[in-house]
């Protein structure tokens, strides 16, 4: 924690200092300190920090930055959440993850916290791409790529449109909310409503299936209410139809401000002439993460379910 709190600290006495000399926002001040770190014209860097402390005091700094701003689109992924993701990639991958590194993208990368927790979780085990249309979300994304040293290739651009990237073994993806505004480009799309706005989540869901290898995997936080939703039946076909649901994992109640915030990760394994439906779906709530022996019952439950597929 020493580590972690000296360099937030550094890294945020700078943004202030950037923020008050330059008259712009303490987000863009964080940036400055990456990039100016990443140069060499500062040094923030602490003996003995990991990549861990490293890609922590970072997200620190900017969730300080984001707080203070008041733009809707800048939110983060929290460790809690993308620590259980990673878990889930680690236990489905496990076999190939002792003989080779897997490829995975992030079509609604952010600022990286989920796509970089879970690499550092696998550290050495990933080669990642991400996709973000926000340019000082990607800017502070790959300079924290590059400070914790992990192999990630960025694009900035609407991810629903086409994509630079080859299909992958594993999509992680915090699922972006809400209405697509641009209708021309959702007419494209299966999950396109077939009246009124397409949601922007139906669509980065298909777009995630369409660049992910044949008996690959998708791993998303996803709203609770998902198949629940006016334009639900629609997704349920289009899932029937192109995937399989491995699992619907419940997150506590407790993570979120209130109902409508609330999360579930949803797992979907690309269908393919080569693999089969999972025998059993994996349907669990996460435990209060305070409740120790629950949370242990909980991973047990799940080490089960996968030594039985």
């Amino acid at each position: 924690m020493e580590k972690i709190e000296k360099l937030f600290g550094m890294l945020n006495e700078h943004a202030e200092k950037i923020e008050k000399e330059q008259d712009t926002t303490l987000l863009e001040g964080v940036l400055d300190g990456l990039e100016a770190w990443l140069d060499g014209d500062v040094d923030f860097s602490q003996q003995g920090a990991t990549k861990e402390d490293v890609r922590k005091s970072i997200q620190i700094a900017i969730l300080k930055g984001m707080r203070k701003g008041s733009q809707p689109n800048h939110q983060m992924t929290p460790d809690t959440l993308g620590l259980l993701v990673g878990y889930f990639v680690e236990q489905i991958f496990a076999d190939r993850l002792a003989k080779e590194k897997l490829t995975m993208l992030d079509p609604a990368v952010g600022t990286g916290n989920l796509l970089l927790t879970v690499m550092n979780l696998l550290d050495g085990k990933v080669e990642a791409s991400g996709v973000e249309v926000d340019e000082l979300l990607i800017r502070l994304a790959a300079a924290t790529a590059d400070l914790t040293e992990q192999p990630v290739s960025l694009y900035r651009q609407d991810a629903l449109q086409d994509l630079l990237v080859d299909p992958v073994d594993a999509i992680v993806c915090d699922l972006p909310v809400g209405y697509y505004p641009n209708e021309e480009v959702a007419l494209d799309y299966e999950l396109c409503a077939t009246e009124g706005m397409s949601y922007a989540h139906h669509l980065f869901i298909e777009q995630s299936v369409n660049y992910t290898k044949d008996g690959g995997y998708l791993f998303f936080l996803a709203p609770t209410h998902l198949f629940e939703s006016e334009q639900s039946k629609q997704l349920h076909k289009y899932i029937q139809k192109h995937a399989w649901i491995q699992a619907i994992i419940q997150l506590p109640d407790t993570m979120f401000a209130n109902k409508s915030l609330e999360k579930s990760i949803v797992i979907l394994q690309k269908q393919g002439e080569a693999f089969k439906a999972p025998k059993e779906v994996l349907l669990a709530k996460v435990p209060n993460m305070q409740n120790k022996q629950a949370l242990a019952m909980f991973f047990e439950k799940v080490k089960m379910w996968q030594e039985e597929k």
